[in-house]
Parts: C-alpha cells; structure tokens; sequence
C-alpha cells in the first residue's frame, strides 16, 4: 500500500509542477500578485509530495519488499543496511527520482529563502524550475517507473551491483546529483531574467549562491568518486577520463567559470551577456552527462542504463530547454548590454581570461568525450580516446590558469597597473620557481610534471597567502591581524578554494611523476623488496562476508627492517551477482600510500601481488577537501543574505517599489 501511495505522490507531485509552471509565468507577465503567489506554496507542496514518494520506495528497499521489481533487481536480504538504503538510488529509475527530489528540494528553497527577491523574477524562477522538474516527471512516468510490481516476488534479489556496496559510492551519486541538479537553479535565473529582459548587479549577487552551492556539491561528489575509484577498482589510479567522470568534471568547470563571471555582473555590471550564456551551458552539460550515463552510447563502469529509447527522451528534454534557451538569449541580446568599461589590465579581464580558459578547457574535455560515437556514427569506425589525448590537451590550460591566478586576483578593478600588482608578488615568484629547480635536481627521473606542478602550486597558494594578507590594509602586525580575522567569508572562502586547488594539483603531479609499480608472483612466506620499502605474504584465507566471499591475504610492509604496516587487500566474489571486486590494502599517510592488490592464485602455489608505492596520493583528496570548506566559507558571507534585503528596504523607505 505504501508503494502505491508513492506512486501516487509522484503523480500528484506532476501535477503540481504543471500547475507551478503556467500560473506564476502568467502572473508575472500580466503583473497579477495573486498568480505569482502561487509558485511558492506550489514549490513547497511538489517537495513535500516528492519526498513522500522517495521515501515510500526508500521503505520498500529497507523492507526488502521484493513485491517492487526495482528492489528484485538491485537489493537483497543479506545486504548490510548502508547498501539497502544506497540502492534506492544505485539504480538508473531510483536515481531519477532522487534527481526530481533534488530540483524539488531547490525549488522549495527558492520559495522560502527567495523573499528578496523581486516578486516578478521569484515567480518567473520558480515556473522555469517548476518546467525542468515535469520534463523528468514525465520521463520518470513514462519510461522508468520505480514503482512496478511484480506478479510473483522472489523468496530474495538479485543484489545491488557489487561496485557499489562501498561507502564511498553509498554518498557519491547524492552529492554528485546535488552539484547536476543545483545548477538547474542558475539556469532557472538565468531563464527567468531573459524573460524580464533585465539582467543587473542584484541578479549577479542572487544567482552566486546557487551556483556556488552546485560547484561545492560537485567538488565533493567529483572527490569522493575519484577516492572511491582509488582504492576499488584496483587499478590504483584516481582518474581515468572516463565518459562519466567527464560527464561531472565539465560542467564543474563551467560552474567555477560562472562563479568568477557573475562576481564580475555583481561589481560591475559587465560580462552580463557571456554570463548568462555560461548558466545556460553549465546546466546544459549537466543534462549532456545525463545522456552520457544513461542512453547506452558509452561504456562506462559507472553508467546506470543501456537503453537507447530513455536516451531519445533525454535527448528531447535536452533539445526543448537548450534550444528554448539559446533561441531566448538570441531574442534577448539587445537587454544584456554592458555598462561597465574596462581596461586591457583589469580584474575585469583576468576573470575573462579565467573564464575562456575554463570554458575551452570543457570544451576540450567534450570533444575527447563525444568524439568516439561521432566518428562511429559518421565514419563509421570505432576510435577510442583515452588519457594521452586529454593529458596533453587540457594540460596547458590548467598551467596557464593557476600562472595567471594570483596576479588576476589581486588586479584592481576597472583599471591595473601591472607592475604595481606585481611588486609584492615578486619574492614569491622567485621562491616558487626556486623550489620547482630544487624538486628538479632532487628528482631521480627526468619528468618535468612534478618541478612545474611544485612551481604552479607554490606560486598558487604563496600568492593567495600574499592577496589575504594585503586585504587587511596599511598598519601594525597587530591591527593587521585584527583586520584579517574580519574579512568577509567571501574572501576567505576564494583564499581556501585557490589554496586547496593548489594542493591538488601538486599531488597530482606528484603521484603522476614518482609513483612506482610493482607485479609479481609471491608465496606465502616471502618477503620482496620495491622502492626501498619490504613487503611479506604472509597468509592468504577464504573469509565469508554478509553476501560475499572473500579471498583476504594478509601482508606486512616493513621500511628499514622495522614493520610499518599489515594490509589485508581481497578479492570478493558476490555469489548472487556472480561478480568480482577488487579491495586493496592501503597504509595512508602524509607523503606517500604504500597500495597493495591480491590477484589470484597461480599454478606454482603463489599468488598475483601488485605493489604500488604513491607519493602524495592523499593530497589530492584533502585539496578536494578544502575546496569544499572554500565553498563553505564563501556561502557563509552574510552579503548574500543581506544585500538584497537591504535594497528592499531602502526601495520601501524611498517609496519605489522593490521591483
């Protein structure tokens, strides 16, 4: 009954959208209060009526009901509760769901932190939002049901892909779904003011928060899916260019190109035009990755679907609100003009130049992407395009990106003076490229990723230290420091993201350059030397799990005769899903990962053993890390609680109307 009940939510949650998308988009065309009043009890309303149904399918995996055909397919009675739960959404029709609850969540707080809004762009927002969620209602509705049963329920499940029973891919999809659907919000302003014909500094200021909220989503749930594809696979990378990853890293770029290019609509009313078409792009990439996981046009092992008829639907939703979009910013060019005038030395063009660079840089990142279906459907051949390709070609754009950062950073507006910015930053210039030529001469190999990416890194956060420290203007240490603690949470939420941008990529061209591999046959009893480090077999078992068995090997790691660890890497086989998962042994620490892979066993008695040695492998992470709290301290600026509501009252006290 409860299955039902959520379906039926579902329906009604439709429903609801429909009604939130024509009422407020005539209200506010005809400037009627009661119309454009309804989008906010409509948003609320759609919310509650989707986590209704979320939670009725959320019940049914936590029950085990096997009456559901999507809990037949991807649950199981002897799965530990972690993965009960997680496979609600592990699952391309659970998944669609948590998206709908996702645009239904960003809805709803539009609706109630949105007071500041004016009433006009709130209603236009909420309609435009209240679109994109019946476009998935009907694609959830009409083609991936999650709700059918089944006419006689198995005595249990078919299991949850075993990749997925992992913690880390228990709270990537969510995570990563927040950053997909939250940037729905920029689109929907970006929508709602080419609607009104008006884009100014106040909707600079709005659309910021929202986009910052995606890009803090994404960066995290980009993180914990390259952690999670770490230490599973076995491969001991922690990206592959694979279409998925691609699939969220471009529209992160995008998102961190918005951010920079809406500060520039907020402070100077320019790039209005350019920025727009970037919240547009930005959700548009979001629905490309959608395709990408869920048509069956690529391989991947995190794609959710196989089926060519959901990616037609997707590929129409796609169409419908990209080609709306881009036919209503053409119609609409003429109310975008720039105000603002800037100098060819500016914080005004380094923030474009960041945003070119990004933007080619995604674009890079698509071609890579999408080239081997076009040249299959076009040439007909089968090509692949694999990490070579996207190294070499987006490489130069990050250089050139994180070069230019800490001078871009500290430029004034309007107008600069190169040689002024320049002269504080002088020393840690010099420091930086000293420190590069030092990593250089000590490095054992001839690799020059890891002096530029020691070079790039140093400047990067030695600069950002410097802007920090120039913020709290003229006066002692002590005043100084008095005036640093009140910076504004903007400021130093851009400090830590740049600062933790800089960590991960010196770990990733740490790890890239210096890691060390080594593969054998080892019997129980032996001890073999890699990278000045001792590793021991010492025993290998046959260890069952709540729905697996495991082949666990125990091996010590010893490091100038002393033991410094024992991991215990397995090989899982899940009987039910009859597949294999690989768990390596991992001894974590500061400057480097000793990684450890059991294969299987061999004819003469001996086992398969990878050793991986990984310099600054948990750098890359903890940059991850401290970007998300970059994007956590910015949002925490309380300009963007009380700009706009100061506006609203000053219009009220002047007796203009807010809008």
């Amino acid at each position: 009954m409860i299955v039902e009940l959520g379906h039926f939510a579902l329906v009604l949650a439709a429903l609801v959208a429909i009604v939130q998308m024509i009422v407020p988009l005539v209200g506010a065309s005809r400037r009627w209060p009661g119309w454009m009043g309804v989008a906010e009890p409509a948003a609320i309303l759609q919310f509650l009526l989707v986590s209704f149904s979320f939670g009725a399918l959320t019940y049914a995996f936590v029950t085990s009901d096997f009456s559901v055909q999507l809990v037949v397919l991807n649950s199981n009675k002897f799965m530990p509760m972690l993965y009960k739960v997680s496979g609600v959404w592990g699952n391309h029709e659970g998944s669609m769901l948590l998206w709908v609850l996702i645009l239904a969540i960003f809805g709803a707080c539009a609706a109630v932190f949105g007071s500041n809004l004016r009433d006009t762009l709130r209603a236009r927002v909420l309609a435009v939002q209240a679109s994109i969620s019946v476009a998935f209602y009907g694609f959830i509705l009409f083609t991936s049901n999650p709700f059918l049963r089944v006419a006689t329920p198995p005595m249990n499940g078919e299991d949850l892909n075993p990749l997925l029973q992992d913690p880390g891919l228990a709270f990537h999809p969510p995570f990563l779904y927040l950053g997909y659907v939250g940037l729905s919000m920029a689109f929907s302003f970006a929508i709602a003011a080419l609607l009104e014909g008006r884009v100014d500094a106040a909707w600079g200021r709005w659309v910021r928060p929202w986009t910052l909220a995606a890009w803090l989503f994404l960066t995290i749930g980009i993180g914990l899916g390259s952690w999670w594809a770490y230490y599973e696979l076995g491969w001991g990378g922690f990206w592959f260019w694979d279409p998925v990853e691609n699939a969220s890293f471009m529209p992160w770029l995008l998102a961190a190109a918005l951010l920079h290019s809406a500060i520039v609509v907020e402070k100077r009313e320019a790039l209005k035009s350019w920025t727009v078409l970037l919240a547009i792009m930005a959700f548009g990439f979001s629905l490309i990755g959608t395709f990408l996981v869920r048509s069956g046009v690529i391989t991947s092992v995190h794609a959710f679907a196989n089926d060519p008829e959901r990616g037609v639907f997707i590929l129409m939703i796609l169409a419908i609100f990209m080609g709306g979009a881009l036919t209503l910013y053409a119609a609409r060019a003429s109310a975008m003009e720039a105000k603002g005038v800037f100098a060819m030395v500016s914080r005004e063009t380094a923030l474009l130049t960041n945003n070119i660079l990004l933007a080619v840089a995604a674009f890079v990142v698509f071609v890579g992407t999408i080239w081997p279906l076009v040249a299959e459907m076009v040439l007909g051949r089968k090509l692949s395009v694999g990490a070579p390709f996207f190294d070499a070609a987006f490489t130069p754009f990050m250089i050139a990106l994180t070069a230019i950062l800490p001078i871009g950073a500290m430029l004034p507006w309007k107008r600069g003076n190169l040689t002024r910015t320049m002269q504080p930053l002088w020393g840690a210039l010099a420091l930086s490229i000293a420190g590069g030529a030092l990593v250089l001469v000590m490095q054992t190999g001839t690799s020059m990723l890891a002096p530029v990416g020691f070079t790039l890194a140093s400047w990067v956060t030695m600069g950002t230290l410097i802007d920090l420290w120039t913020r709290t203007g003229r006066g002692d240490v002590s005043s100084k420091l008095r005036r640093l603690r009140s910076l504004p949470g903007a400021d130093w939420g851009k400090a830590t993201a740049h600062t933790g941008l800089a960590i991960t990529l010196f770990g990733i061209a740490g790890l890239t350059a210096w890691e060390s591999e080594d593969i054998r046959v080892a019997k129980v009893g032996e001890r073999f030397e890699h990278a000045g480090y001792e590793i021991e077999l010492r025993d290998v078992r046959e260890i069952p799990g709540p729905n697996y068995v495991s082949t666990m090997a125990s091996m010590a790691v010893y490091r100038n005769g002393k033991e410094v660890a024992v991991l215990h890497p397995e090989k899982r086989v899940y009987p039910v899903a009859q597949m294999p998962t690989t768990e390596a042994g991992i001894d974590n620490g500061f400057w480097r990962d000793v990684y450890l892979v059991i294969g299987d066993e061999q004819s003469d008695g001996g086992w398969a053993v990878r050793t991986y040695i990984k310099p600054f492998a948990n750098w890359i992470w903890a940059g991850c890390i401290i970007m998300g709290f970059g994007g956590i301290f910015s949002l925490t600026d309380r300009r963007y609680r009380v700009a706009a509501g100061a506006r609203k009252r000053r219009a009220a006290a002047s007796g203009v109307p807010a809008e």
